[in-house]
């Protein structure tokens, strides 16, 4: 067992912080908000660390919390700018969001380094550091899938004029779907530049917004349990489909066209509902067996 996780540290790690950058494009879509925000405040969460630890000689937690909080605080405001925005139309300007926060790191001069970025912000972060994070942020979210809080949530998503109709600030949710995107995408910024001691402008840009949604497409949107099977499906598929070598784009762009249409609720969804099945099927047999007694 040490000796495969000595082999795998490096995906361990990636399949856990790339669970955090999903979770941030995951929780305001289950708002019924179509954001990719938390892809820049993922750019902001890890310069703001990379900086505070390299220019201003901070440790690792402190710089940790400084790029999460900015980032939750600029995705906050973003939010604000462009609530009365919908579909298409918010997703485009949460991506030119995430493309101005790359511009602005390649314009930055010395405080971002320029287009080379910033290198040695070393952070002294481990495995279990990154579980206990994850724990929390997974156990906080959970309290948003069950209950009546659950159910508001459901209901902001699915029917939003019903829930204001119940007395549910459906704008007040979404305004804070923002502020939980940026944070949790600000965290996961910092954790992956500290882990990298190194970050770039090309590092923030469509391609994360391109895995984020993958991973929640194939593992399913409305948990972040599917948001865990998504991020770990594709960290560690290319150990698995290394042999298509040159087609390994190819592959992964016919699993996420046949999760599209074939598991339109994730893997989770159809796990879920498998699950369902089985139990429906025991209950009606239960049930046979106590009449025919």
């Amino acid at each position: 067992m040490s000796v495969w996780y000595d082999m795998n540290v490096v995906l361990i790690q990636a399949t856990l912080t790339t669970l955090l950058l999903a979770l941030s494009i995951q929780v305001p879509i289950r708002f019924g908000v179509f954001s990719f925000a938390g892809v820049g405040a993922f750019g902001i969460g890890g310069y703001a660390a990379a900086i505070s630890m390299v220019q201003l000689g901070w440790t690792t937690w402190p710089a940790v919390l400084l790029g999460m909080v900015v980032a939750g605080v600029v995705t906050f405001g973003l939010g604000l700018v462009v609530q009365h925005l919908t579909g298409l139309y918010m997703g485009m300007a949460t991506i030119a969001f995430t493309l101005i926060v790359s511009v602005l790191a390649v314009n930055g001069g010395d405080l971002t380094g320029g287009a080379m970025g910033i290198y040695g912000a070393l952070g002294e972060i481990e495995v279990i550091h990154l579980v206990l994070v994850v724990v929390v942020v997974a156990g906080l979210l959970q309290l948003t899938e069950i209950g009546s809080m659950g159910r508001r949530v459901d209901a902001v998503r699915d029917d939003p004029e019903l829930a204001n109709a119940l007395g549910v600030d459906v704008a007040r949710y979404r305004r804070y779907s923002f502020l939980v995107s940026g944070l949790i995408g600000g965290l996961a910024g910092a954790l992956t530049t500290l882990l990298r001691s190194t970050i770039t402008p090309a590092e923030v840009n469509f391609h994360l917004v391109i895995l984020s949604l993958t991973a929640i497409v194939v593992g399913g949107s409305r948990s972040w349990q599917g948001a865990l099977i998504g991020s770990v499906i594709f960290v560690w598929l290319p150990t698995v489909i290394g042999f298509v070598a040159e087609w390994e784009r190819v592959a992964y762009g016919f699993i996420v066209a046949a999760a599209a249409i074939y598991l339109p609720t994730g893997v989770l969804g159809v796990a879920k509902n498998a699950w369902h099945r089985y139990r429906t099927r025991e209950e009606r047999a239960r049930v046979a067996a106590a009449e025919k007694v």
